[in-house]
């Protein structure tokens, strides 16, 4: 039997992936993944083993045990002394995998020429990355967000490649209404001077107003309206004044200039066209497409899935997640996290988090872990 062979624990590490052939008949040829992982490999690469897959929220990374720090590690609920976590950068992002900013075969950045991506293709990514490292089953996918639809996808593309999984905080398909705010962060970033049709790589210059405006109006979809308010209210920034007689930028509420450093924060880590090609992402999620309808795919279902939804989460409502119970053909279990925080909750709740995915792993795993022992490099040990 070979054995997967992982860079060192916690490391940024890439794996070709060959060529990826999009769902819409776009090929992105010598593909990079980037990964990270923590905990060691234990089981069979083509059965049963302690492999966790972490899918990564939009603007996230593959480095779970950073923006999961309360859950990923010793003794925490995805205890890596039992569990072999594994985390990607999605296809399509700006954090070492293939990307709209990535170097094209023919010279340049890909910018314009980078194809339009589906979960799907982001899908298919990831089993080439697997493929790539040798391991051709896992024990369970984990996601919130973008990566909760990641998640959904692949219990039905490749059911027969995992044991279980938990679906958090997202929809069956996009609604209309999400498109609708997706659609007006684009927007945003497209309109932008400095978009230069998405060929801005080679200016020396970055939309950075238009990507600093699209976080501000998604920023509002992840946290909850109770929470902004009782946070900010309609209180001024200190030593502004909004109430003046001529409204002028300069003078704003507290919650604009809450709103003004988040959307500067994620123009120093992110790029506009990853975030583009991203959220068009999300547009294009509909786990019935192809499938006979929401209702026939969901009832076609096979792997035991757990859902998590948030009570007051507004950009994936907890009646989307109450649908993808109803109608899942094997529901492991249905959770909720009570949060005013919002969207943001599966990321800030840790406390409830960890309650909900021990009981995930134990529930996936009743008769505990028996994979044998595990392997770091050379070695076994138990």
């Amino acid at each position: 039997m070979s054995y997967p062979t992982f860079a060192l624990e916690g490391e940024l590490a890439f794996t070709d992936i060959g060529t990826l052939r999009t769902e819409a008949g776009a090929e992105i040829p010598a593909a990079t993944i980037a990964y990270q992982h923590w905990g060691a490999f234990a089981g069979d690469p083509d059965g049963a083993n302690n492999v966790l897959l972490i899918e990564h929220a939009l603007t996230g990374d593959s480095d779970a045990a950073d923006w999961w720090g309360d859950l990923i590690g010793p003794g925490k609920a995805l205890d890596t002394t039992r569990w072999c976590v594994v985390c990607t950068n999605v296809i399509g992002g700006c954090k070492g995998s293939t990307g709209p900013a990535s170097e094209h075969p023919d010279g340049g950045a890909w910018g314009s020429r980078f194809p339009a991506l589906s979960i799907r293709d982001q899908v298919q990514a990831e089993k080439q990355f697997l493929d790539a490292l040798g391991i051709h089953r896992v024990h369970a996918v984990i996601g919130g967000s973008m990566g909760g639809a990641r998640t959904l996808e692949w219990t039905l593309l490749y059911p027969e490649k995992m044991d279980a999984a938990c679906v958090i905080a997202v929809s069956a398909r996009a609604s209309g209404w999400q498109i609708g705010i997706q659609t007006a962060q684009i927007s945003a970033i497209v309109r932008d001077p400095d978009w230069a049709g998405g060929d801005y790589y080679s200016t020396g210059k970055v939309p950075g107003d238009g990507l600093a405006a699209a976080r501000r109006i998604a920023h509002l979809t992840y946290r909850g309206e109770q929470e902004i308010d009782e946070r900010f209210g309609a209180q001024p920034q200190r030593g502004e004044n909004p109430l003046g007689p001529y409204r002028s930028d300069d003078q704003r509420f507290a919650v604009n200039s809450y709103l003004d450093y988040q959307g500067a924060r994620l123009v120093e880590r992110f790029d506009a066209g990853s975030y583009v090609a991203l959220t068009e992402s999300l547009n294009r999620h509909d786990i019935g497409r192809g499938r006979g309808g929401l209702i026939k795919a969901l009832a076609q279902s096979e792997v035991p899935t757990m859902v998590v939804g948030v009570d007051t989460d507004i950009l994936y409502p907890y009646h989307q997640q109450e649908h993808l119970s109803r109608n899942l053909g094997n529901l492991l279990a249905m959770a909720k996290v009570v949060s005013p925080v919002g969207h943001d909750a599966f990321l800030t709740e840790s406390r409830q988090m960890d309650r909900i995915l021990r009981n995930f792993l134990t529930l996936s795993a009743p008769d505990g872990l028996n994979f044998g022992p595990a392997y770091v490099g050379d070695e076994y040990y138990i």
